[in-house]
């Protein structure tokens, strides 16, 4: 039997390699270049950011220093990690301990912390989703990883419309990470868990004039 399958489908694989194969043309109508204003990104990123249980703060470059002291007095971080390359003035307003982030630190270090406060590389309205590229303001994946609350300050400026676009604007040889809200799993009875990945609480301050 097995002979006898083995010659059939040897015939039809023969046949088969006689016949042409026709071209296929692949559509390459892809969509890029969308815009979208101002007002209409901020809304949508805001929605997205919202739908995946994420905290926004909308606010002027002139407020972002206590903006980001507000945050952390709200969630009780007295302690905090940043980026080697962070603006120090988005900490003016805080008065908590600070502890700018090495290649050393191991993670047992960087998860006594209460919060983590980094910038970002763009935003996707469409997705809500963040990317950090390993900026030296945005610093390695573990610090923004490890903390249970992460405060990402995002430029409106750096909000695109859809993913196409934010490709478009992302170095490639850099190690991007993408952050749709804060880390979360669900069972199979779809019990939702926090916190189980990643930061249980996302903060992201949009900073609307820059």
């Amino acid at each position: 039997m097995t002979d006898a399958r083995d010659t059939v489908l040897g015939r039809i694989r023969a046949a088969l390699a006689l016949a042409p194969t026709p071209a296929t043309v692949v559509p390459r109508r892809y969509r890029t270049g969308r815009v979208l204003p101002d007002g209409e990104r901020l809304a949508l990123f805001t929605d997205r950011l919202l739908d995946y249980k994420a905290e926004v703060r909308p606010c002027t470059a002139d407020r972002t220093a206590q903006v980001v002291a507000d945050v952390l007095r709200d969630h009780g971080a007295r302690r905090i990690g940043v980026p080697a390359g962070l603006d120090p003035r988005w900490l003016d307003a805080y008065d908590g301990d600070v502890s700018p982030d090495a290649a050393d630190i191991p993670a047992p270090r960087l998860d006594a912390l209460d919060a983590v406060v980094t910038a970002s590389a763009a935003g996707c309205a469409e997705t809500g989703t963040i990317f950090l590229d390993g900026s030296p303001d945005q610093g390695r994946r573990a610090l923004s990883l490890v903390p249970d609350l992460h405060l990402c300050v995002v430029d409106l400026s750096s909000v695109e419309a859809g993913v196409p676009e934010v490709l478009a604007r992302l170095v490639p040889e850099r190690p991007t990470t993408l952050i749709s809200g804060p880390s979360a799993t669900s069972d199979i009875e779809l019990e939702r868990v926090e916190g189980v990945h990643g930061p249980r609480t996302l903060v992201v301050v949009i900073r609307k004039d820059v």
